[in-house]
């Protein structure tokens, strides 16, 4: 079993920089994939970005649509995952969710995710 607990969200101005984290918990010996998925109101959730735990190197993967302003940052020793948002739009605003695999891959689909954390709020006013 794994347990994922979010950080909290919050309320940005656009432009703005946020950070969010998701400290993982279980199966310590396991590697395990973390993925950030967002949904909003109404809409399906979406991939945002992913990477392995532990850490060994290798980049996260983004969504198109964020690349280039999220980064995804793994803490080892603190078995956490940050998303880091940087010159955030209106358009993120959403619920935004951490999800776990032990399958090792880069998946992008809320299916490809076993264990979920509480999802946080993030608001971006314009």
């Amino acid at each position: 079993q794994v347990q994922l607990v979010q950080s909290e969200g919050g309320l940005v101005q656009a432009g703005g920089s946020l950070r969010l984290s998701c400290a993982v918990s279980g199966r310590d010996n396991d590697h395990y994939v973390v993925g950030w998925f967002r949904q909003d109101s109404g809409k399906e959730r979406d991939f945002v970005g992913g990477a392995v735990v532990p850490w060994s190197g290798s980049p996260g993967f983004l969504a198109d649509s964020v690349k280039g302003r999220f980064s995804i940052g793994v803490d080892n020793l603190l078995k956490t995952v940050y998303l880091q948002m940087t010159r955030l739009k209106p358009e993120d605003t959403a619920v935004y969710y951490c999800a776990a695999t032990l399958t090792l891959r880069a998946g992008r689909t809320p299916g490809d995710y076993t264990y979920w954390g509480q999802g946080t709020q993030v608001t971006v006013s314009s």
